[in-house]
């Protein structure tokens, strides 16, 4: 078209923009500028995406602050780049920020924003969100209210989640995958396995994703006969041959509950190729159980494989950490140093006065972090009149037994703990999201605590929810 010397218009950039990756779409952003049709809507949006989609949110910011007209689809693209490429707090502010500039958010902008709450445990933001939908005739239609079912599951309310869930006239099975899984995280596994009986009974046919959904509620409470039947069914009944994630799902149901051996030859025999998280699950059965030969050899086969990463390395130093192979642990710390391998740091979150406030080990950075420390040593003294001796095991590290104590006491979990109970009202429940997995101690502690206040903690860690409640713990400390 331009050997043939003819120019370009709005709605050939609109168009090719659709199927251009980042490279392409940056080369066609200058030929856009030189033509002086940048500042077009319909061009400008399609940068967004390009950019967003390529995920340079940098250079798409910079558009979109640039442009001087915005409708409500620039808005969309730009909060649902933040929130998929691992900025959900951005897509929010950005979305505060549409408000006030009296732009009127859709269905995509409300699928995008509760998306963000869920990913952070923003419940308070997600339940204004379900009012402004209601009350700004914004059509709760079947993807809206599945949206809102996830963000409530994944918030830590699943009663709100089942009544939205009640609601919806024409369930689809995506609704109906998003409450079985729902349960399946918050540990409740024969409510699952319930809804799911009744979703078949009613003439729907089970997904991939309803069927991972059942297998981690089996994971989850240790069903492991119930599991080993619907994997063992799910072709010949359902007519979904296993994918990497169902195996995965069994992998971490026979590891956790102690079947290794069976779980390994599975992994051997799957006649799907196998990946990273498949064999981490296993290396981390390994670690619970403390077999050390196994989880060496699997550490090195994922090695030879180029199938490790960071996860690999700190399961492998944990578990020698826990038998006390302070040299296996040294040599593997050498391995990650060596191999520029930075391990993921724990964060710890809490939404207060909807606010997400974030929290990491040892933190001291809060504006309120005196009085979040003198909260936890309040917490330390009311735990050990309870008879709370601190699970020093738990720290990977080759360090006398005091500064294990000190260790466990400023995980980020319990300064988000120390935070809610300082900054919420006596008796509210006390929200947190955890990036990794709770460790034993905090798990403990969290237990107590919720007898002490008298106050529900409701925590989501990197695997599922606990719901601590008068000394006690939904899951039954199978974690």
């Amino acid at each position: 078209m331009l050997t043939d010397n003819v120019t370009p218009n709005t709605f050939t950039f609109s168009s090719i923009l659709r199927s251009c990756r980042l490279q392409a779409g940056k080369a066609l952003h200058g030929q856009a500028t030189k033509l002086g049709l940048e500042s077009d809507t319909y061009v400008s949006t399609s940068l967004l995406d390009v950019y967003a989609k390529g995920e340079d949110m940098e250079s798409a910011r910079k558009l979109f602050d640039s442009m001087p007209d915005k409708d409500v689809i620039c808005w969309n693209v730009m909060i649902d780049g933040y929130v998929q490429f691992g900025s959900p707090n951005e897509g929010l502010s950005l979305f505060k920020q549409m408000l006030r500039a009296k732009v009127k958010p859709n269905e995509a902008t409300m699928v995008a924003v509760l998306s963000a709450c869920a990913q952070i445990g923003a419940l308070e933001s997600g339940r204004w969100l379900h009012w402004y939908a209601e009350n700004h005739g914004i059509d709760i239609n079947v993807r809206v209210a599945t949206s809102f079912i996830d963000m409530y599951c994944k918030c830590g309310s699943l009663e709100e989640a089942r009544l939205v869930f009640e609601r919806i006239t024409h369930k689809d099975v995506v609704a109906w995958n998003s409450m079985i899984v729902g349960y399946a995280m918050h540990g409740l596994s024969d409510v699952a396995l319930q809804l799911f009986d009744e979703m078949c009974r009613l003439g729907y046919k089970p997904t991939d994703i309803t069927l991972i959904g059942v297998l981690n509620a089996c994971g989850h409470s240790g069903l492991v006969r119930e599991g080993r039947e619907i994997f063992s069914s799910m072709a010949r009944t359902y007519g979904i041959e296993p994918k990497v994630e169902h195996y995965g799902c069994m992998v971490n149901l026979l590891g956790r509950a102690g079947y290794l051996e069976e779980a390994y030859d599975l992994v051997k025999n799957m006649e799907v190729e196998q990946d990273a998280v498949l064999w981490g699950a296993l290396l981390g059965a390994c670690k619970i159980h403390g077999n050390v030969a196994l989880g060496e050899e699997i550490a090195g086969l994922m090695m030879r494989q180029n199938l490790e990463n960071s996860g690999t390395y700190v399961l492998l130093s944990n578990l020698y950490a826990k038998a006390n192979n302070w040299e296996g642990v040294a040599k593997v710390r050498t391995m990650m140093r060596d191999g520029g391998v930075e391990k993921e740091h724990g964060c710890s979150s809490i939404e207060v006065n909807n606010r997400v406030h974030e929290f990491v080990a040892g933190d001291s950075w809060h504006p309120r972090s005196n009085d979040i420390h003198m909260m936890l040593e309040k917490m330390n003294v009311w735990v050990k009149a309870q008879g709370h001796t601190p699970r020093t095991d738990t720290v990977l590290h080759d360090l006398g037994e005091e500064e294990k104590e000190k260790s466990l006491g400023v995980h980020s979990e319990k300064l988000a703990m120390a935070f809610g109970l300082i900054s919420t009202e006596p008796g509210a429940t006390i929200r947190i999201v955890k990036n990794l997995r709770v460790c034993s101690d905090c798990h403990d502690v969290m237990k107590l605590v919720s007898k002490i206040t008298r106050r529900a903690i409701v925590m989501r860690d990197r695997n599922r929810f606990h719901h601590f409640n008068n000394g006690s713990c939904s899951c039954g400390d199978y974690w």
